[in-house]
Parts: C-alpha cells; structure tokens; sequence
C-alpha cells in the first residue's frame, strides 16, 4: 500500500469479498480520477460463503491468496494492506451525534472534522455496545447526515470559523463475529486490514455522487447472497439495510429444475441473463446434454426474482418512513436478470424507467487501464472499496491481554485502558482496593473508619510496565495482574477524638480530672477496646456521683454529698466543673438515702434513653434536672417527629404527674407551650444563664395550684406543668441544666 508509482501516486488495494467470487482491484488517485492498475477476480471453488458471511474461513483465505497473487504479477510488486468491505447481513445503524466548542474561535481543519467524526462514532459504539448487551458490534461505516457551525446547518465545515461545531452520522455495525471472520480469512492469506468499510457505502460513493444526494434515491447492491440497501434524501445518507435474498435464490432454482450442480447452475444464470444468447447449452448430473431456450429458464427464475423484488421493495419502504422512493439504482451481478428491476418497480409502486441498473454510467471517472475487464456494475462496489479509502480510514487493531486476543476501533487514541475493558476486566481490580471498613456511631453520629489501600494492579506492555494511560498499538501484548486489598480497619475506644478528652471536677475545693466514660452497646468498656462495625459508642460528660467516689476509691454511702451545693444520691449526675462537696463525719438519713434505692435506678436508665432518642429524632437539647424532690421520677415520654414536637412525664407524688413539653418552633408547628398556658397568672421571672423563665399560677375549681415554668432557648419552647410545690419547682429550674 506504501509503495509509490513513478508517478508519486500510492497504490490502494481494495478486495470485493462476495459470496460468488473475490474481485481485487489496486489503483490511484489522481486529479480527482481513480486510475485502476490491476485487476484480478476468482470465483469460490465451493460454497464457502453463504449469504454474505464466511463458513469456511480457510477456503475463502485461499481464494483471497490465488487474487493477490494475480494482482502482485500484474504489477510486479508485493501487496500487503488491503481495503475491505462487509456485507450488510445482521446489519444494525445507530443515529449518533457530538459536539466540540473551541476556547476560542478556531478556523476548521479536516482533521477537526474527522475528530469530531470520530467523537460520534464512539458515542454510537457506547449506545450499542451497551452492557446490557449480550452481543458485541463494531463499527464497519459512518456516514454524516448534517454539520452545524455555531448551532446553523452548514454543508461544509472546513475552512470556516467556529466556536462550536456539531455532526449528526450513521454509524453502521455489524456483530463480532461477521467483522472477525472477514480479518482472520484476510490475514490468513497474508494480508492486513488497512480499512473496513460497508458495501453499500463503498457502492453509493461510486453510485449516488454528492450531487444527487438531494434526492430520495435508493441504490440496491443485489449481490449472490445479500441484497444491501441505501437511502438518501435532504443531501445526506439516512438509511441502511439488508435483506438475505439475492442472485443465489435464482441459482438454486435453476440447479432444482435442471439437476445440475451449483456452479453449473450459475452458468447458466449468466448465459440466460445475456439478450445475445437465446438458448443455452449444459449437461446435467447424468452427464446429458442440455439446450435450453434462454426465455425458460428466465420463466424458472420469475418465482425467485418476484420474492426478491417484493421483499426489497418491502424494506426499502420500511427504511424510507413507510413510502417508496422516487428512482433506484440497481448494481451487482445478481440484479441482471432482465424482469428484475420490472418487478420491483412494480411492487415499489414506481415508473419502470426510474428502477435502472448503473454500471458503467456511473464510473466516468474511473480509467480501467486492464485488460479483460470493462466498466460493469459488478464493479461497483469494489471500486467504491478502493475510493472510500481516502475518506474514511477506519479500522481495528488486534492487542494480546491476559493471553486473550481481543480486537479494538482504532480512534488512534487508544490505551492500555481501552484494551482492558474490552475484555471486561472488573474496573476495582484495577486500583487500589482498601480492606474492609468499619462503620460505627459517637453519640448518635455516624463515624466511618476506612481500611488501608492495597497495591494498584502491576500492567506490563511488551514485557515492560506500563500504565493505564500508555498508548497502544497493533499486536501489543498486555498483562495485568490485579490490584491487591488493604488491611482491614481498625481502631480502638481511645483513639476516637472524643474519649481523649478528660473532664474535671471540683471536689472539696480541689479539681479532679478524670478520663470520660464510653459505653459500647450499652456496656462500659476501656480505651483498649477494638471498635466493630455497627457498634453503638456513647461517650459521656458527666459521671455519676458513684462514678466518681469509685473514681476516688471512696464509698459514698460514707457520706452526705452536696453536688453545687444541693442533696445528691448515687444517680447525680456531675458535669464539667460541677462543684462537689462531702463531710467526713458520720452520714445521717437523708432525702439522697430515700433516693437511693434500684427502683430509681432502672427509672433514670430509661430517662436517659429517652433523652438520646428525643435529641437525635427532633434535634434538640433536651435539659435535664438536678435536683428532684423527693418522691420525683421519670415515667413515660412520646415523640412526634412530623410536629417536632415531645412530651416527657414525671410522677412526682403517688397521684401527681408532672408534664414537660419541648417543641421545636417553625413554620409548620406551633407552640404546644400556648395550647396548656390558658389564662395563667404570672407570679415571678427567673434569668438562669441569659434565658427567661416565666412562671405562672393556674388554680382549677378546687383551688388547687397548678404552676408553668416557660422559656425558649434556641428556637425551641419549653415548659414545666404540674401541680406542684412552687419551691420545688424553682429549685428544679435553678438547678437546670442544659
């Protein structure tokens, strides 16, 4: 393909790969004209294509070996690129579109235009490639319908300034296995790949010029074994397909009604389909001689030819929205047979006149400089094969990965990336991989403690290392050895942020510091403790009063402790500074000893729940209360996240409960604090660290005193009601704490 004429031109060989025969034809291009230098053409010795696909890959390889040949004799030199095309059987299009803006406005090369081609062909691979996708395709044509410059319709891009220009193509594909088989039967006979395109895009090049593309115009390619179809209309190609009916069918029925063998039998065909021959002379399978008025056997022919009219009559109305276009041309061998283009003008529904075949009419600039061949319609399309190789130079490269031979579009930017994916390696194996997490929660939080990253996978490219991004080339050899997984997470009670912090009391006059509590799924446990995966850690900020004296390694029970200076039992809680204070001398009986009993132990355990459960589910602070008369306890509590809104329940006598109400203000809740308050008397105002409490007194029918203390802190509204001492409610707010 690389050596040069004298005359500075390059050789282009293309081979027409038909299920009947291997035309090859080499040539050049020159001041718009396509010289062809050598032509060669040999018929299959036994079928080993059908309908346009390869069965006997080898067989088919020697017939493409026996045309090279003849064509390196004519020209007296080796040929080892070859342009090919595919048959449209199983044929798919994906309308397909991209986009590219400039930073800035950039004149139009042609090398813009075919990126931004390329863009769009691999927009279309990704539709149909999708994973879902059971079946892998490629890409054999594209073919622009419209350009757009800065957002208008433009015909031609290049040369103009853009900010942004736009393609809308056809992207036609066919399944690995199509693609796979025409390579390995090219290969095996000693030649590579240059390019690959579709028939009917190699026919309609040479068929259907630009000019005439305005039209809607259908160009039939009727070979032995597919009938590809093409569409144009609006100036651009729309539409593609096949259909699997052609010159074979009428070859069959010739060898059925004759008894003669297949190749006999396409003799035949031939011989009939010339107006000069009016009988045709054979022997049959008994070895009898046969002569046959050429107007017989194209009558045997009619029920074939009638099927195949009518069924690509079918899908060219199909493929142009549900109507007929408006002329065909009709090239290949196996739409010869003189009813043929009758009929399907017939079935289209057509003037007979606008259904023609297009041979040499339509190769005015192409120069056959052979001898033994004229301009045909049968060489069409491997003519057109030839001159689609100067505008559309798209192929595949074979790579080697993990001893897997895998074949990849060349968009001449691939890399070791693309060729993994290809074989659909596990897209973690590829980075490193942490070892397992450990997600747990801190006081109502989510924590997330991830593991240590392993090793990233070790790829090599023709055995030296390589990345991701390394660009490759034909026949690379690639391996990956997958990434490794870290160490799991690990991490202990004391190191979390919270648990490293001490908290200090003062206690007679003196501070202590002590480490924080945490508890683990209700369970107190040490710094030393390995955190699992959906612990549940709560790190407190208060110890109890026998917290501390443990802490102290003193009993309690020794003496009569003060927490700031009020009465205090075992289930006291000491905060940050909390002064605590105890005498020496013998404890007497006191309001703590009452308190001090496993009854209010249980009780302040589900205080304490409720409290958790009310701050995480309505997101506020919930105060609590030091100093309780005697007799007060926790009993019950209900949440209402839609209202934001809680009530906790205190018994505060054998027949009195005492309701706390917190609600969180917005928009749509309003204050349960005016729903209870009705006319209430206000009797004093307490200021407790910059918040307002506003106590009030409400006497029912009997006289007795009902007491509200209200205040807001934080958008949020609270409020004591009880039937109550008013001493012991004072004393609960002045202890209060947030």
């Amino acid at each position: 393909m690389d050596k040069e004429r004298n005359s500075n031109n390059s050789y282009v060989f293309g081979l027409d790969i038909g299920t009947r025969s291997v035309v090859g034809v080499v040539g050049y291009l020159e001041y718009g004209r396509f010289k062809i230098a050598a032509m060669a053409q040999q018929l299959h010795t036994t079928r080993a294509m059908l309908d346009g696909q390869i069965h006997d890959i080898y067989k088919v390889g020697d017939t493409i070996r026996q045309v090279k040949l003849a064509l390196e004799r004519q020209l007296n030199m080796e040929l080892k690129d070859v342009c090919i095309a595919a048959a449209g059987r199983v044929l798919r299009t994906v309308n397909a579109t991209a986009e590219y803006e400039f930073e800035e406005e950039t004149r139009v090369t042609a090398e813009d235009i075919y990126s931004l081609n390329l863009l769009a062909v691999e927009n279309a691979h990704h539709s149909i490639n999708d994973a879902t996708q059971k079946d892998r395709f490629y890409c054999v044509g594209n073919t622009p319908i419209r350009y757009q410059l800065n957002g208008y319709d433009i015909g031609n891009l290049e040369g103009h300034k853009a900010r942004k220009i736009f393609v809308e193509l056809i992207a036609t594909f066919l399944p690995e296995e199509v693609v796979d088989g025409l390579y390995e039967a090219v290969e095996y006979a000693g030649l590579n790949v240059a390019s690959l395109t579709l028939e009917p895009i190699a026919s309609m090049n040479i068929a259907i010029p630009e000019q005439y593309r305005l039209l809607n115009i259908c160009l039939v390619d009727v070979g032995a074994g597919t009938s590809d179809i093409c569409i144009t209309k609006d100036g651009s190609i729309v539409a593609y397909g096949m259909i699997p009916l052609a010159g074979d069918e009428i070859t069959e029925k010739i060898a059925k009604n004759y008894l003669v063998d297949f190749n006999t039998a396409e003799t035949i065909k031939i011989s009939a389909s010339n107006p000069d021959n009016k009988e045709v002379v054979f022997n049959d399978i008994m070895g009898l001689e046969q002569r046959v008025a050429s107007s017989e056997i194209q009558a045997i022919a009619e029920e074939s030819i009638d099927n195949m009219a009518k069924s690509t009559s079918d899908k060219i109305i199909e493929l142009n929205g549900g109507k007929p276009v408006n002329a065909v041309f009709v090239v290949g061998g196996g739409g010869k047979m003189p009813s043929y283009t009758k009929v399907l003008a017939k079935n289209l529904g057509i003037a007979p006149e606008r259904v023609a075949i297009r041979g040499k009419e339509v190769l005015t600039t192409v120069d056959f400089n052979v001898e033994g061949f004229e301009k045909d319609s049968l060489y069409v399309t491997p003519v057109g094969i030839c001159t689609n190789y100067y505008t559309q130079k798209n192929k595949f490269i074979f790579v080697n990965v993990n001893n897997e031979r895998i074949k990849l579009y060349d968009n001449n930017k691939l890399t070791v990336f693309d060729a993994i994916m290809q074989i659909g390696y596990p897209n973690e194996k590829l980075f490193p991989r942490r070892g397992a997490q450990i997600e747990f929660m801190v006081n109502g939080k989510v924590r997330l403690v991830r593991g240590l990253a392993g090793e990233g996978a070790v790829i090599t490219l023709n055995n030296k290392p390589a990345s991701l991004n390394t660009a490759i080339e034909q026949n690379d050899v690639i391996f990956v050895e997958e990434s490794t997984i870290g160490e799991p997470a690990s991490i202990t009670l004391g190191q979390i942020e919270e648990f490293g912090s001490d908290i200090t009391f003062v206690v007679n006059g003196k501070n202590i510091v002590c480490p924080r509590f945490a508890y683990v799924n209700g369970e107190l446990k040490s710094e030393f403790y390995d955190i699992r995966n959906e612990d549940s850690i709560r790190i407190e900020n208060f110890y109890t009063v026998e917290q501390l004296f443990t802490f102290l390694d003193l009993d309690y029970k020794d003496y009569d402790v003060l927490v700031n200076n009020m009465p205090a039992n075992k289930h006291t809680k000491v905060y940050e500074n909390f002064m605590v204070s105890f005498s020496n001398v013998p404890k007497q009986t006191s309001y703590a000893d009452l308190e001090d009993d496993t009854e209010n132990e249980d009780v302040n355990t589900d205080e304490y729940e409720a409290i958790a459960s009310i701050e995480d589910k309505i997101g506020v602070k919930v105060p609590e209360f030091y100093y309780r008369p005697q007799g007060m306890k926790f009993y019950d509590y209900e949440i209402s996240v839609k209202t934001s809104n809680a009530r906790m329940e205190y018994q505060y006598n054998d027949d009195t409960i005492l309701m706390f109400y917190i609600d969180k203000q917005n928009e749509d809740t309003a204050s349960n604090i005016n729903a209870v308050s009705g006319d209430e008397d206000t009797i004093d105002i307490i200021s407790e660290n910059g918040v307002e409490i506003i106590i009030k007194e409400m006497s029912d029918e009997e006289g007795a005193a009902t007491y509200t203390a209200v205040w807001s802190k934080d958008d949020v509204s609270y409020s004591l009601i009880g039937k109550m001492e008013l001493e012991d409610l004072k004393k609960i707010i002045e202890y209060m704490k947030f």
